[in-house]
């Protein structure tokens, strides 16, 4: 983005004070992010008021600011833009700017592997096209437009993730995205309290065609009943499916895994060999589904198959981390019971080392059947294959219990509160053939252990 404070105070039909041709490079509503050149947001809300760090916002060199008109001391020595609501300033602003740019926006949203799918879909694309994705988790109704106005002008791809707990969201996000193609990665059970039950999850994640371009294509996770009863009601939506079954208009088959990532093979649309250098079969599926994005918008299978050799994902995703002699894999950035159950069968399956020991943080925001969502995960764990289990958080103890019950002879240890019980087990009794899956929900922070022994 490069606007003067003119071109900005017209796109929001407002008054432009002082500086009016001073040039615009970006936007910030953090004073400590904020670059030389940036139009600071100054959000009001009922703890914290933006305009208080104003003079903070000069100091680093913010090009103007936004300021709400039922707010005093303007200041006089910086452009100023006078707004009635600073929120909505800034979705007006990046809805204009969407209007002008010709990148083909594709939207993903999904329960799981949001993340994942923009990261292996931007670094499939990177050598062929310039590219930019949603960065950390500016997925929502501030974070979105935040990441369309850091668009440069001559972008050509723009990859969006969309996030949600609740209805209207995603529908919000996609209409100011305006996507050429989206993506429904799956449904799980996350945000299950908000939503009611995992139709209702469905419902909220379809709602991303509402905003779809016309003659724009939807991709979706078809093994899941939910996502093809809502397709089969949408007449006229041109989509492909992606998954494991051979059912779908791309599915991958013959997964295996070592210390070098994912190897399968892919029939439909596409045929053959692939590799990619990350774990877990969920993260071939969620390939599955960037190979058909790629394949849609021209890139050949080798050129498909070269990127994907290079692709990598943000930390804390089915990351491999080494500690001495220990094997981590750092599944931590969070956990709803789809993603973990795929982590624990890619547990069962792999052959990377034969010490097998799983660490399960807490499921957050489940609802009031969280209880029953961490007894079921009993089902998903193979005793014969993963030797040591380690349980953290008071919602874990169900599961805790049920494997005493059930598997007595089973090595299982859990904390509620503390890590040092679990950071002493794997001290005391792993070693060199020992590998460890991290993996809970974000306010778990099982990275803590992790961090203990790097």
């Amino acid at each position: 983005m490069k606007k003067t404070v003119q071109q900005v105070a017209n796109w929001l039909q407002q008054e432009a004070v002082n500086g009016q041709q001073e040039w615009i490079t970006g936007v910030s509503i953090n004073t400590r992010t904020l670059q030389p050149g940036d139009l600071f947001i100054p959000f009001k809300g009922e703890k914290t008021n933006g305009h208080q760090y104003i003079q903070q916002a000069i100091e680093a060199g913010a090009a103007a600011t936004l300021w709400q008109k039922d707010e005093p001391n303007m200041p006089t020595n910086i452009p100023v833009i006078l707004v009635d609501d600073a929120e909505e300033a800034l979705q007006q602003m990046a809805k204009a700017y969407r209007a002008e740019h010709q990148a083909t926006f594709i939207g993903i949203t999904g329960s799981n592997g949001k993340t994942s799918t923009k990261d292996l879909l931007a670094g499939t694309l990177m050598p062929y096209y310039k590219v930019q994705k949603t960065e950390g988790n500016f997925n929502n109704q501030l974070g979105m437009p935040l990441t369309i106005l850091s668009l440069d002008e001559d972008t050509e791809f723009a990859i969006l993730e969309m996030g949600m707990d609740g209805f209207g969201q995603i529908e919000f996000l996609t209409k100011l995205a305006k996507p050429h193609h989206v993506i429904i990665t799956n449904i799980g059970e996350a945000h299950m309290e908000a939503l009611g039950s995992r139709a209702g999850i469905a419902k909220a994640k379809f709602e991303i065609i509402q905003g779809l371009q016309e003659n724009g294509r939807l991709f979706f996770d078809g093994d899941e009943p939910l996502l093809q009863e809502l397709v089969a009601q949408e007449k006229g939506l041109q989509t492909t499916s992606f998954g494991f079954e051979s059912t779908n208009d791309l599915y991958a088959d013959q997964i295996e895994t070592n210390e070098e990532g994912s190897q399968f093979e892919v029939h439909g649309l596409l045929n053959g060999h692939f590799m990619i250098p990350v774990l877990g079969s969920h993260q071939v599926k969620n390939t599955v589904a960037v190979m058909g994005v790629a394949h849609t918008i021209g890139l050949t299978d080798d050129q498909i198959r070269t990127s994907l050799k290079q692709v990598s994902l943000t930390n804390m995703r089915m990351q491999l981390v080494t500690c001495g002699p220990l094997l981590f894999i750092n599944d931590a950035y969070n956990a709803a019971p789809t993603s973990v159950r795929a982590a624990l069968t890619f547990m069962s399956t792999t052959q990377m080392r034969p010490n097998k020991w799983v660490v399960l943080g807490d499921m957050l925001e489940l609802g009031e059947q969280e209880g029953q969502y961490h007894h079921d995960l009993i089902e998903s764990i193979d005793f014969d294959e993963i030797q040591t289990i380690c349980l953290y958080g008071s919602r874990m103890k169900v599961l805790y219990a049920a494997i005493q019950t059930q598997y007595p002879t089973v090595d299982v240890v859990w904390s509620e509160q503390a890590y040092e019980p679990i950071i002493q087990k794997i001290e005391q009794q792993a070693d060199e053939k020992t590998m460890i899956l991290l993996k809970g929900s974000r306010g778990m922070a099982l990275e803590t252990i992790l961090k203990h022994f790097q």
